[in-house]
């Protein structure tokens, strides 16, 4: 009966040990598998950074060709397109009704001269005979009073003659500096009316003007540019046309505006390309490279390196034990599928190129290979 017991507890004893050590197995949990990812070793390389700013090709002097006096259109002296010079004869409006008022501005400008000189010479005589007491004060006052309407008359009479040749002029129309002219809104023999016509445009073609909006955090870096010389071998500011070829004459930055806009938070700064082809042309898109800081050797990494978290960019760095760390980062330009980084890293940093999705902080990575 004793040796019966004693086997049933020696079964008991076995069964629970062998039940604990089952326990603690499955309490075991195995490591987590190393995550594949690829790598890539932080170096400098030779940068040339450029920031694009969307530009617009604008005339650095451009006027509208308005009618000052009305009448029908009896000469045009240009063509469509046609470059023209300062004082050009461009458009003649009939100039009929304001030569016959010149004209008699002049007849009356003429009388009031002859009716002055005789006035004058009335009260000169009167006065002499005012000296003998051969006159009346009366008569020698009316002759004084009559010099000064003569006089008066004389200056309205010029007034009136500056404003008929004024009208007369204005119905030729020229040039007000050297330009391109555009196309005609008018014909022979259109009516047109003072201010309201526009009869054409014509606007300064070279050097033409390029204008960009700025973001107002970059108002000083600008401001820097105006100060500094422009050299034509190593320009800060090149535009590319709307077809991808860049323009092949250098720009110079020549005038940020008066203030920002409220509105965009952005100010208009211009700048001058030489175009002696015309081949910008106002109202033209494009844009203007800058060239920007992140110039010569620099630190570049893939951009798919990157994350972004609450608008801050982060990469994940390889430590010890193939263990990562997020790092933020400052970005800078960004070229191709490769961007510039102004802070964060150093040269020789590993850091994790392709497989980023799958990482956090502590995360461990099983490299590939490292990507230079």
């Amino acid at each position: 009966m004793k040796g019966f017991s004693f086997g049933v507890l020696t079964i008991v004893a076995l069964f629970m040990a062998t039940s604990c050590g089952s326990n603690k197995a499955a309490d075991q949990k195995p490591a987590p598998a190393a995550i594949p990812v690829n790598v890539y070793t932080v170096a400098a390389q030779s940068v040339t950074g450029i920031d694009k700013y969307p530009a617009t090709v604008v005339p650095l002097n451009e006027v509208q060709l308005r009618a000052e006096v009305t009448g029908a259109i009896t000469g045009i002296f240009v063509k469509d397109g046609q470059t023209v010079t300062k004082g050009q004869k461009l458009y003649e409006i009939d100039r009929s009704k304001y030569l016959a008022n010149y004209k008699q501005a002049q007849a009356q400008v003429k009388a009031a001269q002859n009716t002055l000189e005789q006035a004058k010479r009335d009260a000169e005589r009167y006065e002499r005979l005012q000296e003998k007491d051969a006159i009346a004060r009366q008569v020698v006052e009316n002759a004084k009073t009559a010099l000064l309407n003569a006089e008066s008359q004389l200056l309205g009479a010029e007034a009136a003659l500056a404003n008929a040749q004024t009208d007369l002029n204005r119905s030729l129309i020229t040039a007000p500096f050297g330009g391109t002219i555009g196309i005609s809104n008018i014909k022979l023999g259109s009516l047109v009316s003072v201010g309201s016509t526009l009869i054409n445009t014509i606007s300064t073609t070279d050097p033409i003007a390029v204008d960009i909006a700025v973001n107002e955090k970059d108002i000083y870096r600008f401001s820097m540019y105006m100060e500094q010389p422009h050299n034509d071998k190593d320009s800060l500011f090149t535009l590319q046309l709307p077809g991808g070829e860049v323009y092949p004459s250098q720009g110079q930055l020549v005038a940020i505006d008066r203030a920002v806009n409220p509105l965009t938070g952005t100010i208009t700064a211009r700048f001058s390309f030489d175009n002696p082809k015309g081949n910008l042309r106002a109202g033209m898109s494009g844009l203007l490279r800058v060239r920007n800081q992140d110039t010569g050797k620099q630190l570049v990494i893939p951009s798919v390196a990157v994350t972004e978290q609450l608008g801050e960019f982060y990469v994940f760095v390889v430590g010890d034990s193939n263990k990562v760390s997020q790092q933020r980062v400052t970005l800078g330009t960004t070229a191709a599928d490769m961007v510039v980084i102004r802070y964060g890293l150093q040269s020789g940093d590993l850091i994790v190129s392709t497989g980023v999705q799958n990482l956090r902080n502590g995360s461990v990575v099983q490299p590939d290979a490292a990507v230079k």
